[in-house]
C-alpha cells in the first residue's frame, strides 16, 4: 500500500528496506564488485587502481555538479593537494598508509571549507571562475613550495604497512585496499544522494528561489556539498599518490579539473554510474592510446564531441532513459 503526504496529497511509496536502494542498483553494484574482485588476475592491477581512483574522483565531482548544480573548474586543487600531503606524510613523516591518506583527505576538507565559503557567494560562470582561480593558486604554491619537490614532485613514496601489520607493497595486495576505499567512497556518495540532504540539493538545483522561499538555507547546503565533494576528491588523490608512489604537478594542473568534467559529462551527469563509466573510458584511452602521444588529447576531444552529439544526457543517462529506470 501507499501512504499519502498530508501536505501535498501526493502518494508516497514506502521506503525500500535496503536504505532505499532499488534492486537493479544493488545488482549493478554486486556485479561490479564481483568483477573487480577477479579483475587483477585478468588485467594490469596498476591500470585498474588508476581507474578506481579516477572513478571516485568523478563520482565526487558529480555530486557537486550533477546533484548540487555547481560547476567547479578547480577540483584538481583538492585532488592534487591531498596527493602531495599524503605522499609527504608517508615519505617524510613515516606515517602508515591509512594515516597518510587521512592526512591528505583532511587537507582537502579544510581547503574545501576555505575555498567553498568564498566561492558559493557567486553563481554560474562567476562561481566556476572563482574555483579555477583558487585552483591556479594551489598550482603555483605547489610549484614553488619546497616540500612538494617543484617540477620533480614527490617520488618514491613508500606504500608501507597497513595499520602497521599488512604489507601493501605488492600491487595485488594494494589493489584490494584501493578497491575497499573506492567502493566505500562510492557507496557513501550514493547514500548522500538518496538521503533527505540529497533531495534538498536536487530541489536547490532545479529551483533555487523556491527552495529559499521554503525556508532552506541554500548557501549552507551549497557549502556542505562543496566540502563533501572536495573531501572525496581528496580521498581519491591521496590514494592515487600511494598507487603510483608519486605526487606531481599534473595532479594540481587545470587540465586535471578538465578531465574530471569530461569524465562526468561523457558518462552521464546526475547519474550514479555515469561518472564511473566515464572515468573508465578516459583512463583506458590514456593507457591504451599512449603511443599516439599528443594525439590522445585530440582523440579525447573528438570522443567528447561525439558523446555530446549522440548521448546528450551522457552514455548512462541515455541508457537510463531507454530502460526507464534511474542509473
Amino acid at each position: 500500500m501507499t501512504t499519502t503526504d498530508t501536505v501535498s496529497h501526493v502518494p508516497v511509496q514506502p521506503r525500500d528496506k535496503t536504505m532505499g536502494m532499488p534492486r537493479h542498483h544493488m545488482l549493478i553494484f554486486a556485479c561490479l564488485f564481483v568483477f573487480m574482485l577477479v579483475a587483477p588476475f585478468l588485467l594490469y592491477p596498476i591500470f585498474l587502481m588508476k581507474v578506481m581512483c579516477f572513478a571516485l574522483f568523478a563520482a565526487a565531482f558529480n555530486l557537486l555538479l550533477g546533484f548540487g548544480g555547481l560547476l567547479s573548474f578547480g577540483h584538481a586543487a583538492y585532488f592534487g593537494s591531498a596527493s602531495y600531503i599524503s605522499a609527504h606524510a608517508a615519505k617524510v613523516w613515516g606515517l602508515t598508509p591509512e594515516l597518510a591518506i587521512l592526512c591528505g583527505t583532511g587537507t582537502a576538507l579544510v581547503l574545501g571549507i576555505v575555498i567553498g565559503s568564498l566561492a558559493i557567494r557567486r553563481q554560474g560562470i562567476y562561481f566556476a571562475m572563482v574555483t579555477l582561480a583558487f585552483a591556479q593558486m594551489v598550482y603555483f604554491f605547489s610549484l614553488q613550495a619546497e616540500f612538494t619537490g617543484g617540477e620533480d614532485g614527490i617520488q618514491a613514496v613508500p606504500r608501507g604497512e597497513l595499520f602497521g601489520l599488512l604489507n601493501i607493497q605488492p600491487d595485488r595486495v594494494l589493489y584490494y585496499f584501493v578497491l575497499a576505499i573506492t567502493f566505500g567512497g562510492v557507496l557513501a556518495i550514493y547514500r548522500i544522494i538518496h538521503s533527505p540532504f540529497g533531495q534538498v540539493l536536487k530541489a536547490i538545483r532545479e529551483n533555487e528561489p523556491r527552495s529559499i522561499s521554503l525556508g532552506y538555507h541554500v548557501n549552507r547546503y551549497k557549502l556542505a556539498v562543496f566540502v563533501i565533494s572536495a573531501t572525496f576528491a581528496g580521498l581519491a588523490g591521496a590514494t592515487k599518490a600511494l598507487v603510483f608512489q608519486l605526487a606531481s604537478l599534473t595532479d594540481v594542473y587545470w587540465t586535471m579539473s578538465g578531465e574530471v568534467v569530461l569524465m562526468t559529462l561523457l558518462g552521464g551527469m546526475g547519474t550514479v554510474f555515469g561518472p564511473l563509466l566515464g572515468a573508465g573510458i578516459i583512463v583506458a584511452m590514456q593507457n591504451y592510446f599512449a603511443s599516439f602521444g599528443a594525439w590522445v588529447t585530440v582523440m579525447q576531444g573528438v570522443i567528447f564531441v561525439l558523446g555530446v552529439l549522440l548521448f546528450r544526457e551522457g552514455i548512462v543517462g541515455v541508457i537510463a532513459q531507454r530502460i526507464k529506470k534511474p542509473l
